[in-house]
């Protein structure tokens, strides 16, 4: 698979997870910024017509 250019790295296409879920992945920079993990839980929330993903807190 050919690498994207540096300015496409942000572009993602939505994935298909079972019959209810779609999955986007994350650029692997942005995720070792914020120093999230695997399997870590995050909040999904929809604003305007974009979301915003951030850490959850217990």
């Amino acid at each position: 698979m050919a690498r994207r250019k540096l300015e496409n790295n942000n572009i993602r296409k939505l994935s298909r997870i079972g019959n209810k879920s779609i999955g986007l992945t994350l650029p692997i920079e942005i995720v070792r910024e914020l120093k999230w993990r695997e399997k870590q839980k995050v909040v999904v929330k929809k604003r305007g017509k974009g979301i915003i993903i951030t850490d959850w807190k217990k």
